[in-house]
């Protein structure tokens, strides 16, 4: 039996402000930046992350999705969506043309959709992909992912040496299965989200029921 095609899917906004905030400087404890003076870390460090991938995995299908400007379908959902949440810094927000461009050059095609998030675009993707018989590997460092593992589907962290995450991985790191693991980030909520309710439960009782569909804890 022939193995089944496996379709990288990088979460190309997760990974961009890690590259960002990474502990990459300047002698003098700036940003990188070009002959321009444009800064260019998370150009840098995204597409060092993006190449190691493609030559030490290459994989054989592949692609990324970002985040769009402007509101989506969970801004109605919540007023206060993300409330807490610090705008994008000016000059990540420079960069985006540049890493958008790179992955373009390095043979990445970039799927977006108005009104939705790079998460919800790969957990489309994800779902629709496994129905049609491929493999699937999220490439992030969003939590929020481990909700989707199960047969077929893991999660790979390029951070370092890169770390795979089956369900027994998932159920290693958080000590329930990958379906609960939305419930047990929610009630592990920070300041980046708006949820006091949780916080509070937090202190209480882990989590310990587990609800069909992948959701977001941001």
């Amino acid at each position: 039996m022939n193995a089944r095609p496996v379709l990288y899917l990088i979460d190309g906004s997760s990974q961009m402000y890690r590259a960002y905030h990474a502990p990459v400087r300047t002698a003098e404890g700036g940003l990188l930046r070009n002959a321009q003076g444009r800064p260019t870390n998370a150009v840098y460090i995204f597409v060092t992350m993006l190449r190691k991938l493609l030559a030490e995995q290459k994989p054989g299908f592949v692609a990324a999705s970002f985040d769009l400007p402007g509101r989506t379908f969970r801004d109605e959902l919540a007023a206060d969506y993300k409330a807490n949440r610090a705008a994008m810094p000016a000059e990540l927000a420079e960069q985006i043309p540049m890493v958008h461009a790179a992955c373009e050059a390095l043979g990445v095609p970039i799927l977006t959709s108005e009104r939705y998030e790079a998460d919800d675009v790969i957990g489309t993707l994800v779902e629709k992909a496994v129905a049609a018989g491929f493999e699937v590997v999220i490439v992030t460092s969003d939590k929020d992912f481990f909700q989707l593992v199960r047969e077929g589907i893991r999660v790979f962290n390029p951070r370092d040496e890169g770390a795979w995450y089956d369900d027994t991985a998932v159920k290693q790191k958080f000590g329930v299965e990958p379906g609960q693991v939305v419930d047990v980030l929610a009630l592990m909520a920070t300041r980046s989200t708006t949820s006091e309710a949780c916080l509070a439960l937090a202190k209480r009782e882990p989590a310990s029921s587990s609800r069909p569909g992948a959701r977001s804890t941001t």
